[in-house]
């Protein structure tokens, strides 16, 4: 029987020191309980902090894009080392995965990925993911690595995606754990404190944005924090950090990689027959759309959203945006056919 699948996520703060050097305490420890999760999941990780190592080899570091680049260069080999040192202590073999946007926008490099991490997973080997700092550019970078996270989980089907943050999970307004959220609401997302780490990229307003889109494609979310002992033990159980429930979803795994994985390129605002058309699993026509954003081609993903600019689903164009821009006004004009079109 083939084993749950889980995603780790470790973002620069949870990993490094003051100086963002990797802590290499924390790394021994990270190994230690993902080493006793290891016979009963299939484990990725993903891993930031690759900058952090490498940057002091930079004279006159300041931050520029190409100092990250060339830091992160650097850094890789060397972060990844520190995670094969501690690993190896429990006979587990590690391998590095430097991603990019486009292995997600395209569904052939995805199933490629994909065939990678099955490869990886036979033979008892934890793939750590990374993004390929050095070669991605502003249009096609993740947002962070909570997205990389995400994309992964949701494009694998993974049971559990956890996600570890300096303050050990998400606050109520008087500072303590909320240890279980059934739904992302107005409510909960006012909660958050739009600070952001100085060393890491996103914030607790970026992982409770991808919680959300991965709860809605039925996958647990963890998020957790390293300063309580045995804290990824304890998450995984409901003994610490905060839940956000899985919701029902039956979607198959291709529209899963569609409502996630794919690179959108332009906006969709559809009128309110619209809406509740494609709500009701009929196909998009050009006569209930308002505005047509971006250019994109026949094949191409766009967002579909409502009057409010509410995202409301993806989808797989049947035409150009030069071509829809032409026929707007046509009856029965099919712009994205229902099989191809992913409420979220």
């Amino acid at each position: 029987m083939q084993k749950p699948i889980l995603i780790l996520k470790f973002g620069t703060a949870s990993i490094t020191q003051k100086n963002g050097e990797p802590d290499e305490t924390i790394i021994a420890d990270i190994a230690r309980q993902v080493a006793i999760l290891h016979a009963d999941y299939q484990i990725v990780m993903v891993s930031s902090g690759a900058v952090g190592a490498g940057k002091h080899f930079i004279k006159n570091y300041s931050g520029e894009i190409a100092e990250r680049k060339a830091a992160a260069a650097i850094g890789n080999p060397l972060l990844l080392n520190i995670y094969s040192k501690y690993f190896s202590q429990y006979g587990i073999q590690i391998a590095q995965s430097l991603c990019e946007r486009q292995h997600f926008g395209n569904r052939e490099q995805f199933l490629q990925l994909k065939e990678t991490y099955q490869e990886l997973w036979e033979n008892d080997i934890i793939p750590i993911a990374n993004e390929n700092d050095v070669v991605s550019n502003r249009e096609l970078k993740f947002s962070d690595n909570d997205e990389l996270a995400t994309l992964i989980a949701t494009g694998f089907g993974a049971e559990t995606l956890m996600i570890c943050t300096s303050v050990g999970g998400l606050l109520d307004k008087d500072k303590n754990i909320i240890r279980k959220i059934e739904n992302i609401d107005n409510q909960i997302l006012g909660l958050v404190d739009n600070s952001k780490s100085a060393l890491g990229s996103g914030g607790m307003a970026s992982k409770l944005t991808f919680t959300k889109l991965a709860t809605r494609m039925g996958i647990r979310v963890i998020i957790f924090g390293m300063k309580e002992q045995d804290g990824i033990l304890k998450a995984i159980k409901g003994d610490a950090g905060s839940e956000f429930t899985a919701q029902e979803v039956n979607l198959s795994s291709r529209n899963k990689w569609l409502a996630s994985g794919s690179v959108t390129v332009g906006t969709l605002q559809i009128d309110a027959g619209a809406a509740k058309a494609i709500q009701k699993r009929s196909s998009l026509l050009a006569v209930g759309i308002r505005k047509v954003k971006g250019d994109f081609e026949m094949g191409e993903v766009v967002e579909i959203v409502d009057n409010h600019g509410e995202m409301l689903a993806v989808a797989r164009t049947k035409v150009s945006s030069a071509e829809l821009a032409a026929n707007l006004k046509t009856i029965n004009y099919e712009v994205a056919n229902a099989n191809d079109i992913v409420l979220i």
